[in-house]
């Protein structure tokens, strides 16, 4: 709904306002300000553009530089709480940090579209003797009006109730809709409008929580001293360091509580929408409901009733995805963000940003506190509380006496292999051993699909996707080829294309279809489940899974990734790595750091109650650093030697780094736009270009694609220079430049 409302904000002038517009725009545009309409900064405000009509926001004054023959009139102001001014210097910081147009930051929090428009009113029905107040008139309609059974249901079940939903009615009187609708029509119901709907509850923060372990109270006491009196916070950064079981969540509950206590929301974010199912029974527990979620797999009605509940000030607490952070929280007072390091907090499509980055900015801009929660913190948030700038909160202990487990390395080399076996005879015999218990096992393999490579016997071609430099991954249990990186599909052909052999194909290598076929076959009285993110269709179905292995329903869980962080079975002792050295291979940055965090993680799973846990790498690499370290329980001893390695080359984060991206669908117009960037690359004492090279990935959903990285020193302002570089070349043939600060991804 447009009004021409007087904001209750300071008007931001009397002419014209800047409007910043959800679109990818480089700036704000001038509106006129009609005589009778008064508008302030983070006002929601329709105006014309071109020949339609979109929804912006009041970003500023004017510049006032405009013809005003020009200038167009705003249309009307919505019914919405403005954007605080926290939000939009967010979204101006973004935008200039990651070189990306201010619209197209501010589309992030105005995602929902639908929610920009106030919702309908909602009718409902009452006895109408209800509102008239006089019995004797309902009586006397009802003595010149059939009442039929299925009426009289109606009557009685409303007698003494408030307005509800015809629906509601229909179904709770076990009647049709068409006999509430008769006796509206026939008078004895009124339609009456409804107040809006509330879909979240307030969380109790009062609510007693399960009992802390002293290092656990400790630590929960110093995050409730962030909120020394009702609204007041200040901005800090406070990692809480523990290990796989050491009972971080709570900790970080009771920092919510605080916000809550204050009058402020809190927002969490997680790096997997599968970690949400024993997080949120987790939150229930200590807070009596639900909170707001905000994920992928939500509807699109379901977006839009949080949307609207996160700007209104109804939904408290939100957990969800990185992109929960740029929701419109009007009095936001807490960031958590669970499982700091992973690296999908890292957006790598559209604006790229970091979600925990942007969640440090965002805490420094609002002055409220910003928790970061891991049991194997990142390099960058070591280095910054090592320095001073971030809180530190060690929990070195599992929760309630539970030892962490012991960490093994298998030397595949001295293992005694079958042709196309990938469960060594040593893990065999130890997970025979872990069945006999009466206990569970994990083996984890961070490979999707049945094999990652289909060749041919023949003439040895390799099915490829025509759209990325990438092999197919066979999906045997659904019949397809599947490229992981663009979603390409295709069925298997009983001939080679390149040699017309007939049947040639064989499968290269495992994916977890494949090791569960092995499993079945070693074990055949055990029963088995994957959980990998093409067969966990969304948060029900984990749940579910989640369910079942607690319940002792499932003795061995096959799993990538997404089992390795967060989930707690009481009765699995026993983790297998199929393949540690799978994340090693490559030039990535962080290769060694993210396989030691992933292997740790997947390691935490073992013997997290009274049960001692063990955990297998196999290995072909056993004197490697990264498994040398595991084996050795030595996270700061690895962690030093990694800070030591990349401050010897002044590698993030002991200095910065960029990568311009070329792509386009013409290799020649890529390969010259890469070129010109390479001859007007910035050069100097403390500023180094590599490049232009082919990616990893040279072909990317048909788009060619060339890489540059600048390497400076962390004095430089590498924004200024990448600005002006990027600007002094102009492309054609569709070829797109795109910028990503702090890369994460080298493909």
């Amino acid at each position: 709904m447009l009004s021409h409302h007087a904001s209750a904000a300071t008007p931001v002038a009397t002419e014209c306002a800047a409007v910043l517009l959800p679109l990818p725009l480089g700036r704000a545009y001038d509106y006129r300000i009609p005589s009778d309409m008064a508008v302030a900064a983070g006002d929601f405000v329709s105006v014309p553009l071109g020949r339609r009509q979109v929804t912006g926001v009041v970003w500023g004054k004017g510049d006032g530089d405009i013809d005003p023959k020009k200038i167009k009139d705003i249309i009307g102001v919505l019914e919405l709480p403005p954007l605080t001014d926290e939000l939009r210097r967010l979204i101006d910081w973004t935008a200039a940090y990651t070189l990306s147009p201010p619209g197209a930051v501010l589309r992030m929090a105005m995602s929902v579209p639908s929610a920009l428009d106030p919702p309908k009113p909602v009718t409902g029905y009452q006895l109408a003797s209800a509102s008239s107040g006089s019995p004797a008139a309902n009586e006397s309609s009802e003595a010149r009006i059939r009442v039929t059974p299925a009426r009289r249901k109606v009557l009685d079940f409303m007698a003494g109730r408030s307005a509800c939903r015809a629906s509601d009615i229909a179904r709770r009187a076990g009647v049709g809709a068409s006999v509430v609708k008769g006796l509206a029509e026939a008078g004895l119901l009124q339609a009456v409008t409804l107040a809006r709907e509330t879909y979240f509850e307030k969380p109790d923060w009062e609510r007693a929580g399960p009992v802390l372990s002293p290092a656990q109270y400790e630590a929960s006491e110093t995050l409730r001293g962030l909120y020394p009196r009702k609204g007041d916070t200040d901005f800090s950064v406070t990692l809480i360091d523990g290990v796989t079981g050491s009972g971080k969540t709570e900790v970080y509950f009771e920092a919510i509580a605080a916000a809550l206590a204050a009058g402020r929301q809190a927002v969490v974010l997680l790096p997997e929408i599968g970690l949400t199912v024993q997080w949120l029974k987790r939150f229930e527990s200590r807070f009596g409901v639900a909170p707001a979620q905000w994920h992928s797999d939500l509807t699109g009605v379901q977006r839009r009733h949080t949307w609207r509940a996160v700007i209104s000030g109804e939904a408290s607490i939100v957990v969800g995805a990185r992109s929960a952070l740029f929701l419109p929280y009007p009095a936001l007072g807490l960031i958590v963000v669970d499982e700091e390091h992973d690296p999908s907090f890292k957006q790598e499509d559209g604006i790229i940003y970091n979600a925990r980055d942007m969640a440090v900015v965002r805490g420094h801009l609002g002055e409220f506190p910003v928790i970061l929660s891991s049991a194997t913190p990142s390099l960058e948030t070591i280095v910054n509380c090592q320095s001073g700038r971030y809180g530190t909160l060690s929990l070195p202990e599992r929760h309630a006496g539970a030892s962490l487990p012991d960490i093994l390395a298998i030397d595949m080399r001295e293992e005694d292999m079958p042709r196309q076996s990938w469960v060594s005879p040593t893990l065999r015999d130890a997970v025979e051993s872990c069945l006999a218990n009466h206990e569970q096992a994990l083996l984890f393999l961070n490979r999707r699909g049945y094999a990652p490579l289909t060749l041919c016997r023949s003439c040895g071609h390799r099915l490829a996707c025509p759209q990325c430099t990438a092999w197919l991954v066979e999906h045997r249990l659904s019949g397809i080829l599947q490229c992981h990186h663009c979603g390409y599909t295709t069925r298997p052909t009983p001939e080679c294309p390149k040699c017309d052999a007939k049947d040639p194909f064989a499968a290269c290598g495992p994916g977890v279809e494949r090791l569960e076929e092995e499993v079945a076959a070693l074990f055949p009285d055990a029963r088995l489940a994957t959980m990998a993110s093409d067969t966990i269709h969304g948060p029900a179905a984990a749940a579910e899974l989640v369910r079942r292995v607690q319940d002792h329903e499932i003795d061995i869980l096959i799993g990538t990734q997404i089992v390795a962080k967060g989930h707690h079975f009481p009765m699995l002792t026993l983790v297998g790595v199929i393949d540690a050295d799978l994340g090693l291979a490559g030039g990535d940055l962080r290769a060694a750091e993210r396989t030691y965090q992933l292997m740790h993680q997947v390691a935490g799973r073992a013997g997290r109650e009274d049960r001692h846990g063990r955990a297998l790498l196999q290995t072909y690499s056993p004197e490697h650093p990264v498994i040398q370290a595991l084996v050795a329980g030595d996270q700061k001893g690895f962690m030093a030697a990694e800070m030591e390695e990349r401050s010897r080359h002044a590698m993030p984060p002991f200095g910065k780094l960029a990568a311009i991206i070329v792509s386009g669908r013409d290799e020649e117009a890529v390969d010259a736009a890469s070129r010109a960037l390479g001859r007007c690359a910035p050069r100097g004492p403390n500023v180094d270009v590599l490049g232009p090279a082919p990616a990893p990935m040279a072909l990317l959903r048909g788009n060619h694609r060339r890489r540059l990285l600048l390497k400076a020193a962390k004095d430089v302002q590498i924004q200024a220079l990448l600005r002006r570089w990027v600007r002094q070349v102009r492309t054609k043939g569709g070829v797109r430049i795109q910028v990503d600060v702090d890369p994460y991804s080298f493909l």
